[in-house]
């Protein structure tokens, strides 16, 4: 019989929920962003497979993989410190769904990992980064959709229904994480297996 796996408990803050029913930025950036309601939740409902209910890709075939986007806050302060911004943007600019603080994301890539929270717990795999598009030059600031490569975020896939609400949670990995790496870029050249 083999050893049950390791589980490393990290606190994070999940800090946004953002659903969002349409996209926002299509064609180029200087055709401009459509005007679309996005809302940040207090509490979401997770479905497996198909995302979270009410966003713009839930049940997309072509999003089944990256149903729920993540990102953490401290790439997107780090990107404001980079280009020495005045105030760090608001995190919804950058349109993934989950924003939390504490959190360092690439080591996600290719595991299975839970978020907990008071509203209940769901599971997910990590996936593919979350490239950042040239939108953010000018939703952001000129040069951000250079800086935040690297910092865009984790797409996943939801293994299990469930609700998630903002506030104090829990990630838990089978991967340590480091949460002062957070805001620093990873730009791979292979992709992992």
């Amino acid at each position: 019989m083999s050893a049950p796996a390791q589980v490393f408990e990290h606190p994070v803050q999940l800090l946004h929920l953002l659903v969002s029913p349409e996209h926002a930025y299509f064609g180029r950036p200087r055709d401009g962003a459509a005007d679309v309601p996005t809302h940040d939740l207090d509490e979401v409902e997770v479905v497996a497979g198909k995302g979270l209910r009410g966003d713009r890709f839930f049940g997309k075939a072509a999003h089944m993989d990256a149903a729920v986007t993540f990102l953490a806050i401290e790439a997107w302060e780090a990107v404001a410190a980079e280009l020495g911004l005045p105030a760090v943007p608001d995190p919804l600019l950058a349109r993934r769904n989950l924003v939390v603080r504490g959190a360092e994301l690439d080591p996600l890539r290719g595991h299975e990992f839970e978020l907990v929270t008071a509203a209940g717990a769901v599971r997910f795999r990590g996936g593919r980064p979350a490239n950042p598009c040239a939108w953010m030059d000018r939703v952001v600031a000129p040069g951000a959709h250079r800086a935040l490569r690297g910092r865009g975020g984790l797409r996943c896939t939801p293994l299990g229904d469930g609700r998630l609400a903002r506030g104090p949670a829990v990630l838990r990995s089978p991967v340590p994480l480091e949460p002062a790496r957070a805001g620093e870029a990873v730009l791979r050249r292979t992709p992992l297996p």
